[in-house]
């Protein structure tokens, strides 16, 4: 299966929904042009499995979709990547991503409070920015 990028979001704050952009500049050592969670960290920008969100809609009668999870990018095919700490995957045609960490401490977040449910803390995808690049919904995933 191919990877591609199912959907791109951005909030202008941290604990805050996310919503959903066309396209998206990522920035070298930053995260996403316009995103509270960028910076100079770890966990520079989240990817998830759109998968997962379907997965998770039917379980627990939802209809979450895009940016609701909190994650930057929803790509649908991520778990035929295989990724763990450490890999590279390049989205679209020059941007690179390294997994800093998969998953993170499960807290009462916007999401859980909102929706009573959160994928994040067990199968987020938490990247720091190697090359940066514009990226765009339907771009191709591929492990570096």
């Amino acid at each position: 299966m191919t990877a591609v990028i199912y959907a791109i979001s951005i909030s202008a704050r941290r604990g805050e929904l996310k919503k959903e952009i066309e396209e998206a500049r990522i920035v070298e050592g930053f995260g996403i042009e316009g995103d509270g969670h960028g910076g100079d960290w770890d966990r520079q920008v989240t990817c998830l499995n759109w998968g997962s969100v379907v997965k998770s809609n039917a379980e627990h009668n939802l209809n979450m979709g895009p940016g609701d999870f909190a994650e930057n990018i929803l790509i649908d095919g991520m778990d035929a990547l295989n990724l763990q700490p450490g890999d590279r995957f390049q989205l679209g045609d020059t941007a690179v991503l390294e997994v800093s960490q998969i998953g993170k401490p499960d807290h009462p977040s916007v999401v859980t409070r909102t929706f009573g449910v959160s994928l994040l803390p067990y199968e987020g995808l938490f990247c720091k920015v190697i090359t940066g690049g514009v990226i765009r919904k339907g771009d191709a995933v591929v492990k570096l």
